[in-house]
């Protein structure tokens, strides 16, 4: 396994990402350029509450409309609900379709919250939510709002903010503080002509050769040939590995403390003792949270293995928390584990009903969901 993340075998979850913001905050703009700039990576999209269609990153790249994606193949032009959109997530999933990341570009008048619902409600066992990005015009922000008020609101719902145009507003460090103080724990990403890093939202693919997860070492080598593109800014991150097992209880308390700006977290977890035939992966993208328990095998090396990526993080501080969390003891109690069971998804075709407490709690949204108010 070496200092990579292996996903040979384990959950080959799709990560389903909503991009919102309202008209003329440059979501286009910013899927183009996650286009340019997809490593080789699939993007599948659902563009502006329209048909979806598979995107080849370079062939297509300029080619997305406000109401219609148009190849040579033909055009798709159908709004999109509830059912419509299980049926697009399950043929962009498909694994024949070769897609590794879905993006679905909201209209600019949609509500964020419900697309955000939506996924969270889908049943497909092949793709796990991947948060809500919500792009801002820097240089009409203040104009935005008072024409919408509503604007707060899905910024508190938001995982990640890009406030765009920046260099076209008077005031850009007052608009920046302004997000930062609107938002609950999201990570606020400055941003031109929408570049941001796409290491935010997906994992680039290295080569043709190699398909899996993000390596340690490609994670801090992967800015050197953008750099001069200033990709980076406001980028940071964190890998963390252990040989010494994880106590879950401590990690739990990382978890659900994890600051603002810490964006994804992702890798796999060694808890020992408190399940010696396993390991779990992990997948949290602002607040949401899951863990994948997967047997050990016997070429496997037992090793706790993170990456961190957020915005105006303190590595330092996370990795020392997370040296914390280690232990050594052999011995566990019964109930060590509760609190990480939690975030392990049951069978779907489990009924709430005879469910455990945990198991039926999962199949509810996150209250950052359902307690969010409509106008």
């Amino acid at each position: 396994m070496g200092n990579s993340l292996d996903s040979s075998r384990g959950p080959q979850q799709i990560p389903v990402v909503v991009l919102a913001g309202f008209l003329g905050s440059g979501k286009t703009t910013l899927l183009n350029h996650l286009l340019h700039r997809s490593g080789g990576s699939r993007i599948g999209a659902i563009v502006n509450d329209f048909g979806a269609i598979e995107i080849d990153a370079m062939a297509v790249a300029g080619a997305l409309g406000d109401s219609t994606v148009s190849l040579g193949n033909g055009c798709l032009c159908c709004a999109v609900d509830v059912s419509e959109l299980d049926a697009y997530l399950d043929r962009l999933a498909a694994p024949a379709a070769g897609i590794d990341v879905i993006v679905i570009e909201a209209s600019g008048l949609a509500e964020p919250q419900e697309l955000v619902r939506m996924v969270l409600a889908s049943e497909h066992p092949g793709i796990v939510y991947g948060g809500l990005v919500e792009v801002v015009d820097a240089a009409e922000f203040d104009d935005t709002r008072a024409q919408h008020p509503e604007i707060d609101r899905h910024l508190a719902l938001a995982d990640l903010v890009v406030v765009n145009k920046l260099d076209r507003a008077d005031d850009a460090d007052r608009i920046l503080g302004l997000v930062r103080s609107l938002t609950d724990r999201a990570a606020v990403v400055p941003a031109t002509y929408g570049r941001i890093d796409p290491e935010f939202l997906f994992d680039c693919r290295p080569s043709a050769e190699r398909i899996g997860q993000l390596s340690f070492d490609d994670l801090h080598d992967h800015g050197a040939h953008e750099h001069a593109g200033h990709l980076h800014t406001g980028y940071d991150s964190l890998s963390f590995a252990s040989d010494v097992p994880m106590e879950p209880r401590r990690l739990m308390r990382f978890l659900d403390s994890r600051p603002q700006g810490l964006y994804r977290i992702k890798g796999y977890v060694d808890f020992g003792p408190y399940d010696p035939l396993g390991r779990y992966a992990v997948h949290a993208v602002g607040r949401f949270l899951r863990f994948y328990p997967e047997p050990w095998t016997p070429a496997d090396a037992r090793l706790t293995q993170l990456v961190l990526i957020g915005s105006g993080i303190d590595a330092g501080a996370l990795g020392k928390e997370l040296e914390a969390c280690r232990n050594d003891a052999p011995h566990t109690d019964e109930h060590g584990m509760w609190g990480v069971l939690r975030y392990v998804q049951g069978p779907r075709e489990t009924d709430p009903e005879e469910a455990g407490p945990d198991e039926a709690d999962l199949e509810d949204p996150p209250a950052w969901i359902t307690d969010q108010g409509t106008d």
